[in-house]
């Protein structure tokens, strides 16, 4: 078998990095656009989270089956047809002229990104054999992850202030094409025609049924209140399926999540940290996007750079700070202060008002805010990613952008449930239809954030009792530039995924990672 390198390996690494730019834009670029798009097709505030939340709800309810799809359909394969419905989905998304149509957009692109993302990291462990190589290009994937928050924060910003908000979707559709090209021309899957493998169907049906069950339950109870028999029912039926979930996936040989992986104190800990958190950021980009825009009169563009300190100071607490102290400190030791730096910034959030100054009340939280997430998630994912076999790493990966995913998910419709109930109760406690509407929207959005406040604190409780892994790498993740061929080989067979514009660092041993922050290659893992 030739193992020569094939000499047009990095203009793949260009395609595959596009891939990867497409979801992580996706996750922020909407966000910016969300005011303008809900008055332009008249969604109600209650409505509004479904947005985002058919998105992240689609994409992590189906990413441990989209890894798996890769393995039967090929790597490649499944790389372009990810590429090609997600482009598709967006232009539906772009020309959408009701909310309906819209949602289902959103829930589709949410679908070919759980299906492009494990096969674009499988597509680059199998392209990248080299483990220097390897590293280096895992550095630059990382890096797009890292960076794509803030790029989709100004693009959305600036596509909606100067085009039209209907781009911040439509834009996917150039960085599919030349994304599907490149993959097309530079791209080899040495196992194109796919392998055996069974596919958990009822799991991921259960899953995925359970988790939109409840997220509907949530979302609804606004509107016809948490007693109604549409709520009750939508949260028993989450909660009953679920239940099966974990039942048949306790009985199936090919487990889309093997339950003896959750049994590790630590990576239940760590997974707790990283699904809570998730509340806290998904709620301040959907209240502050609002705050900005419609209490302070930002311009969209305007409201995308003003995030960016949060993104500062994510980078920071991940790569200056985390990466460093890790493998001498522990996760224990950063993702507690973390965690509590990043309650109190939502806490000091809660303070605004409609007169608020950004540089006073809104900029210290956002940076303190993105300092303690970044300490947080870091080694958050470092352990729980750790001391699994390469056979599990796939799985154990794609857990954790599930989680992220599913957090988010879950989190929006409860937080915007309450933000809206608030609102509403505020208008009949002071003179109803007479009562300022702004001063009712910022109390919406403060009582949420004291919700988020709870659930970061919650996560800090969690990690203080659960997480007791020690320094160093005594239980380290599989590390890319480390492992052997076969452990790779395996790590990428079982489709391990790569998103979310939070995760700007590596996540392998603490050794890589600390040499990684140095040499300016981090990546998540």
């Amino acid at each position: 078998m030739d193992s020569t390198p094939d000499p047009r390996r990095w203009w793949g690494l260009a395609a595959i990095g596009l891939a990867q730019l497409m979801v992580v834009l996706d996750m922020t670029i909407v966000n910016i656009a969300l005011p303008t798009a809900q008055a332009d097709l008249g969604i109600s505030d209650a409505d509004r989270q479904w947005v985002i939340t058919a998105y992240t709800l689609a994409f992590g309810g189906l990413l441990l089956l989209g890894g798996r799809l890769g393995d039967v359909m090929g790597r490649k394969r499944t790389l372009m047809i990810g590429l090609g419905g997600f482009a598709v989905a967006s232009a539906l998304g772009g020309f959408a002229q009701s909310f309906e149509m819209l949602i289902t957009a959103r829930a589709l692109q949410g679908v070919f990104a759980a299906l492009l993302a494990p096969a674009a990291l499988s597509m680059l462990n199998v392209t990248f054999t080299e483990a220097k190589e390897r590293a280096r290009a895992l550095g630059v994937y990382g890096a797009i992850a890292g960076g794509g928050a803030a790029i989709g924060l100004i693009l959305g910003g600036a596509l909606t202030q100067y085009v039209d908000w209907r781009w911040t979707l439509m834009v996917n559709v150039p960085i599919a094409i030349v994304a599907i090209i490149g993959a097309a021309l530079f791209l080899h899957d040495p196992r194109s025609g796919g392998v055996r493998v069974r596919l958990d169907i009822p799991g991921a049906l259960l899953a995925t049924g359970g988790l939109l069950a409840i997220v509907f339950g949530l979302s609804e109870a606004e509107q016809d209140g948490w007693t109604s028999g549409i709520v009750l029912g939508s949260l028993a039926a989450g909660v009953a399926l679920m239940v099966a979930f974990v039942l048949v996936e306790r009985r199936t040989p090919h487990a889309l999540l093997p339950l003896h992986l959750m049994r590790d104190r630590n990576r239940a800990g760590a997974l707790a940290a990283v699904g809570l958190s998730q509340i806290g950021m998904f709620g301040v980009f959907l209240f502050l996007t609002y705050y900005m825009q419609g209490i302070q009169g930002f311009s969209p563009l305007m409201t995308g750079v003003a995030f960016l300190p949060m993104v500062v100071g994510m980078m920071t607490g991940a790569v200056a700070l985390s990466a460093r102290l890790l493998p001498r400190v522990g996760p224990r030791r950063l993702m507690i202060p973390g965690l509590l730096t990043a309650a109190g910034a939502l806490a000091y959030l809660t303070q605004i008002d409609v007169g608020s100054s950004y540089w006073v009340h809104v900029f210290p939280g956002l940076i303190f805010l993105g300092l303690g997430m970044g300490l947080t998630f870091m080694p958050s994912m470092a352990t729980a990613t750790g001391g699994v076999r390469g056979t599990d790493a796939g799985v154990v990966s794609a857990t954790l952008n599930t989680t992220q995913q599913v957090g988010g998910s879950i989190g929006i419709a409860l937080l915007n449930t309450i933000a809206a109930t608030a609102t509403t109760n505020w208008f009949t406690s002071n003179g109803g239809a007479s009562a300022d509407p702004a001063l009712a929207a910022v109390h919406g959005f403060t009582t949420a954030m004291w919700v988020s406040v709870g659930a970061v604190l919650l996560a800090a409780l969690l990690a203080a009792i659960l997480v007791t892994a020690r320094p160093s790498a005594e239980a380290p993740a599989l590390a890319a530039g480390d492992a052997t061929d076969a452990e790779l080989a395996d790590a990428e067979l079982a489709g391990a995924p790569l998103s979310g514009a939070e995760v700007p660092v590596a996540v392998r041993s603490a050794d890589a990672v600390a040499a990684d922050s140095t040499s300016g290659e981090g990546r998540s893992r």
